[in-house]
């Protein structure tokens, strides 16, 4: 009788708090060589890579910004931005998210973590939060690392931005700082489908490659010539959509829209992640992640995510073309003309004119004027037209234009030779870099009005 008494006023086993649970997630990870390996990599190779590339002769112009990393410091960092949205976050959320509860099944540690936690709910709150934490340490590697190595390399210099306009080394910092956060993100919505994965598909190779495979598959998608909207609604549309922070006015639109869906990829995928985790059968000697209904619905939650994502914002913004027009490009391609020529004025030490003054205006065809003058292509022919004050002679200037269906071109100068027909140019002070050679814009796929 006393027996029964004494154990009766044993004190319940609490289950382990959340902070606890979660720096010993964090210490697992670390401890793990690959991801020190990452971090290694992530916080030294993007400093080595931007000051080798910026002190090279051949650059990498197929890149945004590619073109002004020998002259700024602050190229090199959007470089790396491009790179890793394309390649490496992607493949960086798949080893790290994707993994972090695959683990336990191919160690066959679930018994034990749940017998030392006490508390599913808070293994997967642990769990989530100690990916997370590992994944935006390798974002900030790539970010410092990158921004360390343009600056030592070049230094602090302006930069140019999509529409020509010379930013000050103070207003590049920050749109490149911010245009790191904005990938954030997709970062997140990529993470949650890797914990997706994790829990749903258990030890199976496939878990770990989930979020790899659905970032290619969005950005194959991304190449096509879809209808805006569609576009907009993919969350990859996110690592792209940055490049309007380096116009003005910015385009806020985009950005907007596409960390938004972004976002809800992020808290939907991570949701059902722990919806299935909850509802897992631990006690099971030989099943390894969700049954197999669960499985299926993990592997069509992406395709379900974007027909809902697709519909909402389809629904929001009512355009069903690919959002690049002639006059659209006609007005981006001016508006950039104007300012790179009077940074190459600049150059030749001539007069300063104002962009109003030099009343700037393109010409634009597409396949030679047999094609509706609409859509992504390399086949865009432009004239690009501007007065100077107190000469009679309109200039003149033609410029071959390739088209992405996210809306960046790049214009190479085709003629008159002593405006855009040589990448150098000779100045008082050496050869300098030729800003109307070739150049990068971005046309406004949500605009619909002239702008004044």
């Amino acid at each position: 009788m006393t027996a029964a008494t004494v154990e009766s006023r044993a004190p319940a086993a609490r289950p382990v708090s959340v902070p606890r649970g979660y720096r010993f997630e964090l210490v697992k990870l670390l401890s793990q060589w690959r991801v020190r390996l990452l971090l290694l990599v992530c916080w030294i190779a993007p400093a080595l890579f931007v000051a080798a590339v910026s002190r090279q002769s051949t650059l990498p112009t197929d890149t945004l910004f590619g073109r002004w990393m020998p002259a700024t410091g602050w190229a090199g960092p959007l470089v790396t931005l491009g790179f890793a949205g394309t390649w490496a976050l992607p493949l960086l959320t798949s080893v790290v998210g994707g993994d972090v509860f695959a683990a336990e099944d191919r160690l066959g540690t679930w018994r034990h973590l749940l017998v030392a936690v006490r508390s599913p709910r808070r293994i997967f709150v642990a769990k989530a939060l100690a990916g997370l934490t590992v994944i935006l340490l390798l974002v900030a590697g790539l970010a410092c690392s990158s921004t360390a190595g343009g600056l030592v390399a070049v230094g602090d210099r302006p930069l140019v931005g999509l529409d020509g306009r010379l930013l000050a080394p103070s207003d590049a910092a920050g749109k490149v700082l911010l245009a790191w956060l904005c990938v954030l993100a997709p970062t997140l919505a990529l993470a949650g489908v890797g914990l997706l994965g994790s829990v749903a598909l258990g030890r199976s190779p496939m878990g770990l490659l989930l979020p790899a495979v659905v970032a290619l598959v969005l950005q194959l998608a991304q190449l096509l010539p879809l209808p805006v909207a569609v576009r907009l609604a993919l969350p990859s549309y996110a690592f792209i959509a940055w490049n309007g922070l380096f116009t003005d006015p910015v385009r806020t639109g985009p950005l907007l829209i596409s960390s938004a869906v972004s976002l809800t990829w992020a808290v939907l995928a991570t949701s059902l992640a722990h919806l299935l985790f909850l509802r897992r059968d631990f006690t099971h000697p030989v099943q390894d992640g969700a049954g197999r209904r669960a499985r299926a619905a993990a592997l069509l939650a992406p395709a379900a995510l974007v027909v809902l994502t697709v519909v909402v914002v389809a629904a929001a913004i009512p355009s069903a073309g690919s959002g690049i027009r002639q006059d659209k490009v006609q007005r981006s391609l001016a508006t950039a003309f104007a300012h790179l020529y009077r940074l190459q004025a600049r150059q030749f030490h001539r007069p300063d004119v104002t962009e109003a003054r030099l009343r700037a205006t393109a010409a634009c065809t597409k396949g030679a004027g047999r094609l509706a003058a609409q859509g992504p292509g390399n086949d865009w022919r432009c004239v690009v037209s501007w007065h100077l004050p107190g000469v009679d002679a309109t200039g003149q200037a033609v410029y071959q234009l390739d088209i992405t269906a996210d809306g960046r071109f790049v214009a190479d100068g085709d003629g008159p030779k002593d405006v855009n027909g040589y990448f150098p140019v000779h100045t008082r002070a050496g050869d300098a870099p030729n800003p109307l050679w070739q150049f990068d814009g971005s046309v406004d796929l949500l605009s619909t009005t002239p702008k004044g």
